[in-house]
């Protein structure tokens, strides 16, 4: 959420901003709710002054022997009309409030203006790209083979784009999940939690899901809703909290199955592990200070990069232009893998800076140098999403004979084994 008093001195600054972002919302409205909830604010104020003054002079005519009845009359009249518009604030208010949290962040000085994903700005490359000896097979093909991916009884016992993992499958999802904690954890120096998979409306209102990606959510019974990403409640473990300054910084990691619907995505990638309606990630999230929260997107980058190093996964960065920016990041870097099966690199880790967006809707404050409260800023990244790790290693690191070779730095978590091989006994 934008500071209103901040939007209502940089109107123009804002419009500009909703144009480079592509985004349409109906600004003048707001600005006319706004308007007459403050006109009828002052008019209930003034009237509430008349009616104490006109209390304390009833007070004083009664013992003097006065009659009071007129006075008595006209403000039961102006009682009548705080009533009424105290009703009407509150549907104003009400109004007002939610059409604000459809305003998305504006973007940072630093994102490059663009409509869409082709205006992207290529910041870093890592890694050689794999050549084969044979045509590399899409990671579907790799893991039916191996037995390990099933997805005909994924959308069996659930839909489409649910995939059962098993044997030596479900054995590298777990590897990962623990060499992604264990390096965020002893080397990067992350607090791991282990959040709730269910959350209430306050908690995603709070980091932005909701109101406006409510389409793309699982909603439960009793306010709850399946998290899209531990970002939600990881981020939300401070809200309505103000923080001493020396706690600041704060670094958490959590690993979490995310839940998404894909609304408005079918046709894209209905194949596989890219886009799963379950899927697990190991999320990164920072509190900062205001004055540091770039140094800091600066080093959650690297962190979620240095996984991919360690796997040896070729990878790029890409700075997201205007157009391409989530709806409540200031500033997104993607980190995008090699995937040899579509000769392009994919997605799989978007490390943003909020600023104070989330803070302001989650009410995360901390005290500064003087004592005063000020919202932090929040940061978050996938670090990294774990499915699409697997597509990647599967694809990468795939041999002729229809073996995948084990990365180096994952064997300690497989016991040992160096390579996944078909699995024997396949039903």
């Amino acid at each position: 959420m934008l500071d209103w008093k901040w939007v209502r001195e940089n109107r123009k600054t804002v419009e500009e901003a909703l144009y480079q972002r592509r985004t349409k919302v109906d600004i003048q409205s707001i600005f006319e709710l706004d308007e007459e909830r403050r006109m009828l604010q002052q008019e209930a104020d003034g009237l509430k002054a008349q009616r104490n003054e006109a209390s304390r002079n009833i007070g004083k005519m009664k013992k003097e022997g006065a009659d009071p009845g007129p006075i008595v009359t006209q403000m039961q009249k102006v009682s009548e009309r705080v009533k009424n518009i105290d009703i009407r604030l509150k549907e104003l208010e009400e109004s007002w409030r939610e059409r604000l949290l459809w305003i998305p962040n504006v973007p940072h000085s630093s994102v490059p203006i663009g409509e869409g994903e082709g205006d992207n700005v290529d910041v870093k490359h890592w890694g050689d790209i794999p050549e084969f000896s044979f045509p590399p097979r899409p990671h579907w093909e790799i893991g039916e083979g191996l037995g390990i991916l099933d997805f005909e009884r994924g959308a069996k016992i659930a839909s489409s784009r649910f995939t059962v993992l098993t044997g030596q499958g479900a054995l590298l999802e777990r590897a990962l999940v623990s060499f992604m904690l264990d390096l965020h954890t002893n080397r990067h120096g992350y607090l791991e939690v282990f959040p709730p998979f269910m959350v209430n409306t306050q908690a995603m209102t709070g980091t932005g899901q909701l109101p406006k990606f409510s389409d793309d959510l699982y909603h439960c019974q009793d306010d709850l809703h399946l998290i899209p990403t531990a970002e939600v409640p990881v981020t939300n473990l401070h809200a309505g909290e103000v923080l001493p300054l020396e706690a600041l910084p704060l670094f958490y990691t959590a690993y979490s199955a995310c839940f998404r619907r894909e609304a408005g995505s079918y046709g894209k990638d209905v194949r596989g592990l890219i886009r799963q309606h379950q899927f697990n990630k190991v999320e990164l999230v920072k509190f900062t200070h205001p004055d540091t929260s770039y140094q800091e997107l600066e080093t959650l980058l690297e962190d979620a990069s240095r996984v991919l190093e360690l796997l040896e996964l070729p990878y790029r960065v890409v700075t997201l232009c205007t157009g391409d920016l989530g709806f409540a990041a200031a500033k997104t870097y993607d980190i995008e893998v090699w995937v040899p099966s579509q000769h392009t690199y994919r997605e799989i880790s978007s490390c943003s800076n909020f600023e104070d967006f989330q803070a302001r809707r989650a009410d995360i404050r901390f005290r500064d140098e003087r004592g005063k409260p000020r919202f932090v800023h929040t940061l978050n990244g996938s670090g990294v999403a774990v499915g699409r790790t697997m597509v990647a290693i599967l694809e990468n690191y795939q041999n002729e004979d229809g073996t995948v070779t084990i990365p180096n730095v994952l064997r300690p978590f497989m016991g040992g084994m160096d390579r996944i091989v078909p699995r024997e006994g396949v039903v």
